[in-house]
């Protein structure tokens, strides 16, 4: 039997719940190692948390758009 050449549908609820989870916890451990880096200036913390906080902004972007687009997918 040969394979169906159609992707299958994206899941985008499961999707934004993988990015909303994923951004949440980048965000939070951005901000524990932020105060850590605050407390040890010369040390590569600081960076490291704006990393993080960037990481988890651009996740949660992406649920918002995983869930637009899954919005856009019931209606349609």
């Amino acid at each position: 039997m040969q394979p169906s050449k159609t992707p299958s549908p994206k899941n985008w609820r499961l999707s934004a719940i993988v990015a909303r989870s994923v951004g949440i916890v980048a965000i939070a451990l951005g901000f524990v190692i932020g105060m850590y880096g605050l407390d040890h200036p010369e040390s590569h913390w600081l960076q490291t948390a704006l990393g993080l906080l960037v990481t988890g902004m651009i996740a949660q972007g992406y649920a918002l758009y995983c869930s637009i687009k899954r919005i856009q997918q019931l209606n349609s």
